[in-house]
């Protein structure tokens, strides 16, 4: 049991109490009641859990429970990386993609489980990205654990009806795919991974990840581990049925139940669908395109590069 806790919580997505009864209840089950001291840090609209996290290290937290969803979460990542902290993050998904605890096997739909999990669970190194992306407003840098990109994904987040998410949860998603398909066109890009020549490509997805499930257990990369220090990218650059019919083929079957009865070692390729990695990752696009990291849109960018901080952060 972690001496201090500090519990930073998104009051958008629960309230303080709920919480507060699940730790309780974790504690008295372990029997380490009154054992750790516990703090709390409220995100707000200004600070979405940069600001919280680095208040709860200075008070010398050495457990930070993030409670909310996928922006909460990568917020507190991103300090906890950005500072080299000691401290152990536990999470409790309170979102609608909760994408890193999907990757993680972390309990969703349940506080008490997460709770548990994140009290007592082993410390697992994670690796962070970092994005450097040029946006109208000037240039940002932000940190993502599970993927970033443009393309499909980006346009059906910025075209996901709020209030259809509030109520349906990811499945409004599935509600905008329509437009985000129809928005994706195939693009020109230049691609420059590590040390190699810089090379001309094209398509209409290209997604970078630390992790590779999203909502819906759907796998995009299957070799993608956040603790392998390596980015996996996937470029997607189908047109029409025909092409769109090979795709879902390469993507589920080849490089999905095929590949475990195959007993494959490395994820099918095929015209339409190219894999790589690399642990550093620039790209150019002749016309600004819709940005996504961690399942939120961020703007439009015509230019970004990534890099990785391998073992950035420990999660149990």
């Amino acid at each position: 049991m972690s001496a201090r806790i500090a519990v930073v919580w998104n009051p958008s997505k629960t309230e303080k109490d709920v919480l507060a009864d699940a730790l309780a209840e974790v504690q008295e089950k372990a029997g380490t009641v009154g054992d750790a001291e516990v703090s709390w840090f409220e995100t707000t609209v200004d600070d979405p859990g940069q600001g919280a996290t680095t208040q709860a290290l200075a008070a010398g937290a050495d457990l930070i429970l993030v409670a909310g969803g996928d922006g909460t979460v990568r917020a507190v990542a991103e300090a906890l990386a950005d500072a080299k902290a000691d401290a152990d993050l536990g999470v409790v998904p309170l979102g609608t993609g909760n994408l890193l605890a999907r990757n993680l096997g972390i309990p969703i739909n349940d506080v008490p489980a997460a709770v548990e999990r994140a009290l007592s669970g082993d410390a697992l190194p994670v690796d962070v990205g970092w994005v450097d992306v040029e946006l109208e407003n000037g240039r940002e840098r932000h940190a993502f654990v599970v993927m970033i990109g443009f393309g499909i994904d980006a346009h059906m987040i910025a075209e996901t009806n709020e209030d259809l998410k509030a109520r349906a949860g990811w499945l409004a998603y599935v509600e905008s795919l329509g437009r985000a398909l129809t928005a994706s066109d195939i693009v020109p890009f230049h691609l420059t991974a590590d040390d190699l020549p810089g090379r001309d490509e094209e398509g209409h997805t290209l997604l970078i990840a630390n992790c590779g499930t999203l909502q819906g257990g759907l796998t995009l990369m299957p070799d993608a581990d956040p603790s392998d220090g390596e980015l996996d990218y996937l470029l997607l650059s189908a047109e029409g049925l025909g092409e769109w019919l090979g795709t879902l083929k390469t993507m589920v079957w080849d490089n999905g139940l095929g590949r475990v009865i195959g007993n494959k070692d490395d994820a099918t390729n095929s015209e339409a669908v190219t894999h790589g990695r690399a642990r550093r990752i620039r790209v150019t696009l002749p016309d600004p395109r819709e940005f996504e990291i961690d399942g939120e849109g961020i703007g439009k960018t015509g230019e970004f590069e990534v890099t990785l901080q391998p073992g950035a952060i420990r999660v149990r």
